[in-house]
């Protein structure tokens, strides 16, 4: 059973339109965007198809207008999963501002779990029924109700006028040519059949600039990593290091860059090992020590002399300071 997923899996690849014909045909709605389950109420019921009863739907609002009423059902949906030990996060502050990417992808997971769980069948789950012990859910079974009989009512003329249409076509070709062409032309200066189309493609567009965006600054922000690494005082002198930067602050695409920087791993190295500071220290101490013993020998062997001296060697030897003129000797 999938909770967590990572981006590149083949879940995420799904797109808008399938991820709404799965909703529309489960929960038997009609919705016409991915955002407009921004609620959370859709999710809600999702989790209460899969796990037959596992939502108090009583609780759920299909009704939700306000950032508060939408957390409500966040609410529910997150104790569903702690109840069932789902370790997803789910970013309410972003997908209550209804933003098409970020319900796009938790829609996807929600399709990529219902799907591991029992093959993603939904047997014998009635979605109209269980919604009307919601708040708002009675309306929303009306209200789409009423879009299916108006899609399905709007269907049938434009079958029926395409039919003849092709009928006067075949009598006269020639004559409605012209008028069939300036008929066609007008409906797309004025918003006709071909604005849902300009519509889609243009939501399409977003959605792929959101997610190129977030792809960027995803590795963006492990290159940023990288460099605060290569600049780490411990590691910052080493030669793969340099290597790696080079790469790094490279200006231009070109194959070279990564030929210099293996050149660089490649050459030989001289490393010199820089000496511590407590090794210096210790050097330090033992010198000082090794002339304080010099001098208490050299003191020691002083003494020793002038205890073996005699007294009239004593006074020739003091004279012969004297005479040196050291000015030790005042007398």
């Amino acid at each position: 059973m999938a909770t967590n997923i990572g981006m590149m899996d083949g879940a995420y690849f799904v797109g808008r339109t399938e991820i709404l014909a799965w909703i529309n045909s489960t929960l038997h709605l009609n919705l016409s965007k991915v955002e407009e389950a921004c609620s959370g109420a859709v999710h809600c019921q999702l989790m209460d198809a899969v796990h037959n009863g596992i939502v108090p739907m009583h609780k759920v609002n299909f009704d939700a207008k306000s950032e508060y009423e939408m957390i409500q059902n966040y609410k529910v949906l997150q104790d569903v999963f702690n109840k069932l030990k789902i370790t997803k996060h789910i970013e309410v502050s972003k997908l209550v501002k209804g933003r098409p990417l970020d319900n796009l992808e938790f829609m996807q997971w929600m399709k990529r779990y219902c799907d591991s769980v029992n093959g993603g069948s939904m047997n014998n789950y009635n979605a109209p029924e269980r919604r009307e012990a919601c708040k708002g859910g009675k309306e929303g079974n009306k209200r789409g109700a009423q879009l299916q009989s108006s899609a399905k009512g709007a269907a049938a003329p434009q079958r029926s006028q395409s039919s003849h249409t092709a009928r006067r076509n075949d009598v006269a070709p020639s004559v409605n040519s012209a008028s069939q062409s300036g008929k066609t032309s007008r409906p797309s200066s004025s918003g006709g059949p071909t604005t849902p189309a300009y519509d889609e493609q243009i939501t399409e567009l977003k959605l792929s600039v959101d997610s190129l965006e977030k792809e960027r600054d995803f590795y963006f922000a492990k290159l940023r990593d990288i460099e605060i690494l290569c600049q780490s005082p411990e590691i910052e002198n080493l030669t793969v290091v340099a290597a790696i930067q080079k790469i790094l602050y490279a200006t231009d695409d070109n194959a070279s860059v990564v030929a210099e920087a293996q050149a660089m791993l490649s050459a030989p190295q001289k490393e010199v090992e820089p000496l511590s500071p407590i090794a210096e220290a210790s050097d330090e101490k033992a010198s000082s020590e090794t002339q304080k013993r010099k001098t208490y020998l050299n003191l020691d062997v002083d003494a020793a002399a002038m205890t073996t001296l005699s007294p009239k060697q004593r006074i020739s030897d003091a004279s012969d300071v004297h005479c040196s003129g050291s000015p030790l000797m005042t007398y």
